[in-house]
């Protein structure tokens, strides 16, 4: 990996992990690995942190298998194995039907929609089973903007993924790492790093309402390339004076 990336990943994760307060001495962090680049990126990133870090926290990675034929769990778990070098547990697979439910003809919404919502449940219940008080995801920069987007086109809200969220009245905690990291570093650090790329064996993989909106966005980028930090901004810089919110004494 060249230097000048290594340091602008680890300058953006280490910002946003200290921005957030995500990481404290002792934490059990139950780590999700779909397999993509993203959270095979912040397993390598996490596990590089953990070497120098001057306090010591436990990863605990975890696969959600959704069900599909064409599984690569077993590769995952090999590659995983292979690269935490025995500085974190061996990856956990959850073998689930949660894809096979989405996408069954009963369900008439979102099938990504309900199957994010049944991975996340599990997720949960893994991390209270391990005694783990924080759940890691892979969402990045990018992703963040995105779904300010999705959130206003298809649900008529303005809202996005915090990269420290808390749940059951602060019992547990979801915290994102790479919130401030860019895609297209994620991507350089798949390929200096080779890491495997396992085939999306889902049938709504490309054809997602956040793949619309990424395609979208893209095209904004290239228009002008001060966009995409300018909406990162504007998401942490809110005039509510100027929203259509209705005032209630």
């Amino acid at each position: 990996m060249g230097k000048r990336l290594d340091k602008r990943l680890n300058h953006s994760m280490g910002k946003a992990v200290h921005d957030w307060k995500m990481i404290d001495a002792g934490d059990r962090i139950l780590l999700g690995v779909s397999g993509g680049k993203d959270s095979l990126s912040l397993l390598h990133l996490l596990l590089s942190l953990k070497k120098k870090a001057p306090i010591s926290f436990d990863i605990i990675p975890v696969h959600i298998d959704p069900g599909f034929d064409g599984s690569f769990a077993s590769a995952l778990k090999t590659y995983c194995q292979d690269v935490s070098q025995s500085l974190c547990q061996a990856l956990h697979i959850e073998s689930t039907d949660y894809g096979i439910l989405a996408h069954d003809t009963q369900n008439t919404g979102n099938p990504c929609f309900l199957c994010s919502r049944l991975r996340r449940k599990r997720l949960f219940e893994l991390a209270k089973a391990y005694g783990c008080k924080k759940v890691a995801l892979g969402h990045h920069k990018d992703d963040l903007i995105e779904t300010l987007f999705i959130n206003m086109f298809y649900a008529g809200k303005i809202g996005t993924m915090k990269p420290r969220q808390s749940f059951f009245d602060g019992a547990l905690d979801i915290i994102r790492p790479l919130s401030y990291v860019e895609s297209d570093d994620i991507a350089q650090l798949s390929q200096a790093l080779e890491m495997p790329v396992f085939e999306n064996p889902c049938p709504s993989a490309g054809h997602t309402q956040r793949e619309t909106v990424r395609q979208m966005l893209r095209g904004m980028y290239r228009q002008n390339e001060h966009i995409k930090g300018n909406i990162f901004r504007a998401m942490a810089n809110v005039s509510r004076e100027y929203l259509l919110e209705t005032q209630h004494d």
